[in-house]
């Protein structure tokens, strides 16, 4: 009954093809949340995967629903005086986009290749919470108890932007009570390093459009009496940022980067995998680090640009112009002046014409968690002490997930622990999760877990 007997009882979960074997059945189910036909799929997901599986490490499941969509919630309470610990990971995946694969590989039948597992959820989020459920049974089955108290939330809407999630997290916040979110998502720094991180940036989209006049004219008629509505909005947009994206609206941006976020990001250098893009040094806000630029400051994008009829041009002054904007953001600005401060900024610049709205009211907010947390440095030195790595700590992810809804609702430290890596391909065809990181992760889990049943865990506060 060690903790190196529980590292090595996970290892053989992966070794010995079993936990292959469910994630292969999970990655089978076509939980595409974004396709309304497959509801019953969501549901079935919960009730024949995830369900019986925690009911078999002794776990007290119930569904509970929010504005029809499924959660499932677990949990085992062993001692009230020893800590208690939320997971979450959620069974939806965005569409399989199945003609985009390569051949021989589809997003529902988990195919092995040159050391990687392909499937649609291998990675986002069906590997990362098979990863944590297998190592909860690693421990269970080595110490005969989890030594802690656990509690688990899987949620079927996180690609839809986790509709229902944060009234659930209201109505039941006494149920959801706990001391500390430890859960996985989202990519590590790269894939060989494992890595922590405390919260993630916001994220707003919204729509800009300048509606010129009915229908379109002929340009060789009309061409320099009518003004045209995609050089107006083109250079509407030219003024958000200097040419290389540096944002210029002050309230767009931080006001600083805290001393202990550049700390934590002094020893996180960006490597590129061999299927990354190469990074643009000169992109972004100058005198930053690559790091800085993605973890701690703001990123703004045109997500799309619509004028005329882009498929099938014609010689005429197009009537209307419009483009999807986003504003990815750090702890710092405010969400509610994002929009305001756009108009204000367009108004200040002659471009009282260009008209705003919100694109969809999900907005994901920024959070970060204190870098010298105790569970932070505790988390730290389980991974030291399993991998013999040190992680990588984020203070928070470069991309958005509801992590306000754990660390503001139900005021919980915030720690993630990804299994994945930048180029996995999430949300894209050929989307896969290296082996070494599924083995990697299962091993880390199992000593994280192990350790939250010892001494030393930090003070509990439920």
């Amino acid at each position: 009954m060690t903790r190196d007997a529980a590292i090595a009882r996970a290892e053989a979960h992966f070794d010995s093809g079993a936990f292959r074997d469910d994630l292969a059945r999970r990655v089978a189910l076509p939980t595409e949340s974004q396709n309304p036909d497959r509801a019953p799929v969501l549901a079935e997901y919960i009730e024949t995967e995830i369900k019986p599986a925690f009911e078999a490490l002794g776990f007290a499941c119930q569904t509970l629903s929010e504005g029809n969509w499924p959660f499932l919630f677990a949990e085992r309470i062993e001692d009230p005086a020893r800590p208690t610990v939320l997971g979450y990971g959620h069974g939806d995946v965005v569409r399989g986009l199945d003609e985009g694969w390569h051949e021989g590989l589809s997003p529902w039948r988990m195919t092995e290749r040159e050391g990687r597992w392909y499937g649609r959820g291998v990675a986002d989020n069906k590997g990362q919470h098979s990863i944590n459920i297998g190592a909860i049974r690693a421990v269970l089955e080595t110490r005969g108890r989890l030594g802690f108290n656990a509690k688990y939330l899987i949620e079927m809407g996180e690609e839809r932007l986790s509709p229902g999630l944060r009234e659930l997290a209201t109505t039941h916040k006494d149920l959801f009570r706990s001391d500390v979110l430890i859960a996985s998502d989202g990519p590590r720094l790269s894939a060989a390093r494992p890595t922590v991180f405390l919260g993630s940036r916001g994220a707003i989209s919204f729509d800009v459009w300048i509606e010129a006049r009915e229908g379109g004219h002929h340009s060789g008629n009309w061409g320099g009496l009518l003004s045209d509505p995609a050089i107006q909005l083109a250079h509407a947009l030219a003024s958000l940022t200097g040419p290389t994206g540096q944002i210029r609206i002050p309230e767009w941006l931080p006001k600083f980067i805290p001393d202990d976020v550049r700390r934590v990001l002094a020893d996180c250098e960006m490597e590129a995998s061999a299927d990354d893009p190469e990074i643009d040094p000169d992109w972004g806000e100058p005198g930053l680090t690559p790091a800085e630029k993605l973890f701690a400051w703001c990123s703004f994008a045109i997500l799309a640009f619509e004028a005329g009829n882009p498929k099938t041009p014609v010689g005429a002054i197009p009537p209307r112009a419009w483009a999807r904007c986003q504003l990815r953001f750090v702890v710092g600005v405010d969400v509610e002046d994002v929009l305001p401060a756009l108009r204000r900024h367009f108004d200040r610049h002659g471009f009282s014409h260009v008209r705003i709205a919100q694109a969809n009211d999900a907005v994901f907010h920024a959070t970060r968690l204190d870098p010298g947390h105790p569970w932070v440095s505790w988390t730290v030195e389980s991974i030291v002490r399993t991998t013999g790595k040190r992680p990588a700590i984020l203070p928070n992810l470069g991309g958005s997930l509801p992590n306000d809804i754990f660390a503001d609702i139900l005021e919980l430290p915030t720690v993630w622990v990804p299994h994945s890596y930048p180029g996995c391909s999430q949300h894209a065809p050929n989307e896969h999760l290296p082996l070494v990181i599924a083995r990697e992760g299962l091993a880390l889990m199992a000593g994280i877990y192990w350790d939250l049943g010892e001494p030393g865990v930090p003070e509990a506060h439920h």
